[in-house]
């Protein structure tokens, strides 16, 4: 490959991975860009809303000490058991690969 043909790849990789990328950190701001109905209304999810249900979730915390932040860390279907599920199963396949690939 020339250096021309590098550049391209690599330029199209980079659009194949940002792009999408951009698109979600819009639709995180979605909800609250306001005026979004034909009369003039606000979005769904408006600030006041998540205010409210911010103090909601924090006073819950409050009350129920013991559980935490509600992260079930540990859990298989929290972060680390996810991470230790992926992990055994890409694992596995790169195990078996390298296995075939000594003989």
């Amino acid at each position: 490959m020339n250096k021309k043909t590098s550049v391209i790849i690599a330029g199209a990789i980079t659009a194949v991975l940002l792009i999408p990328a951009m698109s979600m950190v819009y639709a995180e701001a979605v909800p609250y860009l306001g005026n979004v109905g034909p009369e003039g209304q606000t979005g769904s999810y408006t600030l006041e809303e998540a205010l409210k249900l911010s103090q909601a979730r924090v006073a819950k915390a409050a009350e129920n000490k013991g559980l935490g932040s509600g992260t079930p860390y540990f859990a298989v279907d929290g972060i680390f058991g996810a991470l230790g599920i992926s992990t055994g199963v890409f694992g596995s396949i790169a195990f078996a690969l390298f296995a075939k690939g000594r003989k």
